[in-house]
């Protein structure tokens, strides 16, 4: 089926599972889980296939194994595909709405290496703070998961581009609030041209950091 959005009951069973997180109310509304939330989202990989690839989605359950917050649900679903240059396209429906993002989440340490660099450069660098730049005066929250608290060892504290060298990853992610056409198809252009409206900086990390060039853990061992 072509992907028309999620329905109004989609933000309804998110905002009922951050009052309780419970394995009751998740049972009560498990139908509305798969009918409302997931079937939508891989509805949506089918339509965004070709262009972007195919969505990998979130399993719903949190590991509390290592935390204090032993709420067993995830109060939002997720997904993401990676792009030929190595980014990231990412996608996700809670009770605040939805949030599409895109770029470089995680840097191994020969990507940051080069990004630094890049950013350092004053052609390159300047070249990627002017498209961040003008990715923010769009409403695009430029950010990094993971960031140090001051410049990277090796560069100066007072650098114009401390705020890019202090990032140990470069995305870029836009938020919407819950509105009607959510639940129509106007939910697939807004969530494929706001990841194309990103290209230009998933250009410049392809062509300036790239992938890694590290050997993955499994293969450390051998």
């Amino acid at each position: 089926m072509a992907f028309t959005g999620w329905p109004a009951e989609a933000i309804d069973f998110y905002t009922g599972l951050e009052a309780d997180n419970s394995k009751a109310y998740w049972t009560e509304h498990r139908e509305t889980y798969e009918q409302a939330i997931k079937a939508p989202m891989m509805e949506l990989s089918a339509e965004i296939e070709a262009e972007f690839g195919p969505l990998r989605i979130f399993r719903p359950y949190r590991d509390v194994r290592f935390s204090k917050d032993r709420s067993p649900y995830k109060t939002a679903m997720a997904a993401m595909t990676e792009g030929e240059g190595g980014e990231i396209y990412y996608v996700q429906v809670s009770a605040a709405g939805l949030l599409t993002g895109t770029g470089f989440f995680h840097m191994a340490s020969d990507q940051l290496e080069r990004h630094r660099a890049a950013i350092d450069d004053e052609r390159t660098g300047s070249e990627a703070a002017e498209i961040v730049d003008k990715l923010e005066g769009e409403g695009y929250t430029i950010g990094s998961i993971g960031e140090l608290k001051t410049a990277p060892r090796g560069y100066a504290r007072d650098h114009p581009r401390v705020r890019l060298l202090r990032m140990k990853g470069l995305t870029t992610m836009r938020s919407f609030e819950p509105a009607p056409w959510l639940s129509t198809g106007r939910a697939l252009t807004t969530i494929t041209d706001a990841w194309r409206r990103c290209a230009p900086l998933n250009a410049w990390l392809t062509k300036h950091v790239g992938a890694s060039r590290l050997a993955p853990p499994e293969a450390e061992a051998w």
